[in-house]
């Protein structure tokens, strides 16, 4: 099970797991995950981002400049980050721009530290979103796609609800039903559960 940390103005998940070979890797990285890092003395060898919305990056510089490599599905760009349109509505939110040493687009698969998560572009909460599959250990890092009992909004630039809601279907909801589900916002759930009970896209 990975640690979870919760940070920023509306309470982002970021994760940390350790791979086989001992390196630790981060996935998501909300402000003041960096100094929750430091504080705990671990260096991530990767931040695996699920997608470039602001409050999943407020922290992406500060850990690469911990000697974080950067993972994602496209290149940095402060129109995946929405942080103007965040600006235009008065909220103070700045994003420091950040290496993305290694692009996910059109990938399925990851090895790092001798541990492969599989990959799925599941766009239409933002067009950069991707999970990561740990099948192994049957976790999901769902990012904004997938919540408990809910699914990610699709009214923001590049959202689409059809584009999210089949993605879910066909990738997520393929995985076994006993994967946990460690989505960007709120509490852990299950895939089974999820097809079971979700009002936006269950059975």
């Amino acid at each position: 099970m990975p640690d979870c940390f919760t940070g920023g103005f509306v309470q982002t998940n970021g994760y940390l797991f350790q791979t086989p070979d001992g390196s630790w890797i981060a996935v998501d990285a909300p402000a003041g995950m960096a100094g929750w890092l430091t504080r705990r003395g671990i260096v991530p060898a990767a931040l695996l981002l699920t997608h470039q919305h602001y409050d999943h990056v407020e922290d992406a510089a500060a850990l690469a400049a911990m000697g974080a490599k950067v993972h994602a599905w496209l290149p940095y760009s402060p129109a995946l980050t929405l942080e103007e349109m965040m600006r235009s509505y008065g909220m103070p939110v700045t994003v420091a721009p950040f290496p993305v040493d290694v692009l996910l687009e059109g990938r399925d698969a990851l090895e790092i530290g001798g541990c492969r998560l599989a990959l799925a572009h599941v766009p239409g909460h933002a067009i950069d979103s991707v999970t990561f599959h740990l099948a192994e250990a049957g976790e999901l890092f769902s990012g904004d796609t997938l919540f408990a009992g809910s699914i990610g909004r699709a009214d923001l630039p590049g959202g689409d609800p059809e584009l999210l809601i089949d993605g879910i279907r066909e990738k997520l909801f393929a995985l076994p039903e006993t994967t946990r589900v460690y989505p960007g916002h709120g509490p852990a759930t299950t895939i089974g559960g999820e097809r079971a009970e979700n009002p936006y896209c269950g059975d």
